[in-house]
């Protein structure tokens, strides 16, 4: 099965209250780890690929990861562009392979934001490409971008609404409460303005900053509306911790495969509760 668009399963997910995860491709293991909870639970899923994650991997390389992915699972799944910072970032990816991408113009003016995000819809949508657009700014750290708490703003639900009536996104993420990163705390999320605008428009919220949100937060967010959940940080965690684990045990380990291949098991443990807790399971 080929690479699809993210509208080949969100509209579905808000129609029937579930969520579509968002899990971070950062190399081959996450990769794998994501695509085989996937099999497993027979879930659609999204690959995220952060700007970082493309500098890293290399684009060629990530588009190949992705594709047989899909051709071997035979699932629903989207290649899409994580908080892309221009235009041309988000060609670069289309042109490359990705089946939706995002346009994050949260740092923007709301005008601005607007304006930008309209020329990547209509170029998109002349590909088949779903696009996702951001509201407000969500804190914490993704990649080397750092936003404290004081400087995160909540989205207004009024603007969302005008966003959406607008640029015509495929999904909209909004500031809500939540941060990238694990949380010190339990977060406040807004469920108020999650369902306003959820009510409104016709396509899912997106839940940024899943790591590390109780589950029952996670269960009121998809009830409110959120239709798509990101997940990084908890999968990055689960990883390095598999790994200083193995290492720990054996300093004589030399084979990555012997360190990579637990951590990838874990990997695939945590998604797989994800997937369970976003009711996405039996719905590819």
């Amino acid at each position: 099965m080929a690479l699809v668009s993210m509208n080949e399963f969100l509209p579905k997910a808000k129609a029937n209250k579930f969520a579509v995860g968002q899990f971070n491709m950062n190399n081959l293991e996450f990769a794998q780890a994501i695509v085989e909870a996937a099999i497993e639970l027979k879930s659609p899923f999204i690959y995220g690929v952060s700007e970082g994650a493309l500098k890293y991997m290399g684009i060629e390389f990530t588009v190949a990861i992705a594709e047989a992915a899909a051709k071997k699972s035979g699932l629903p799944i989207a290649l899409h562009l994580d908080h892309g910072s221009s235009f041309e970032v988000a060609m670069k990816c289309i042109r490359a392979g990705f089946s939706s991408v995002m346009f994050d113009g949260s740092h923007y003016s709301f005008e601005e934001n607007i304006r930008l995000t309209k020329e990547v819809v209509k170029a998109a949508r002349a590909m088949g490409v779903s696009v996702e657009g951001e509201l407000g700014t969500i804190g914490g750290v993704e990649d080397d971008i750092s936003v404290d708490e004081e400087h995160a703003n909540l989205a207004k639900p009024e603007e969302a609404i005008r966003f959406y009536e607008e640029t015509g996104v495929d999904c909209l993420a909004i500031a809500v409460g939540t941060a990238h990163g694990m949380y010190a705390g339990e977060p406040n999320i807004h469920f108020d303005i999650i369902e306003a605008v959820s009510k409104a428009i016709p396509v899912p919220v997106v839940l940024h900053g899943g790591s590390g949100v109780p589950d029952e937060m996670i269960r009121k967010s998809i009830a409110a509306g959120v239709g798509k959940i990101n997940v990084n940080t908890e999968n990055q965690v689960a990883c390095t911790e598999s790994i200083r684990a193995a290492l720990n045990k054996d300093a004589k380990i030399y084979d990555p495969r012997k360190y990579l291949t637990p951590a990838r098991n874990a990997m695939i443990e945590v998604v797989k509760s994800k997937i369970q807790l976003f009711g996405s399971s039996n719905q590819a």
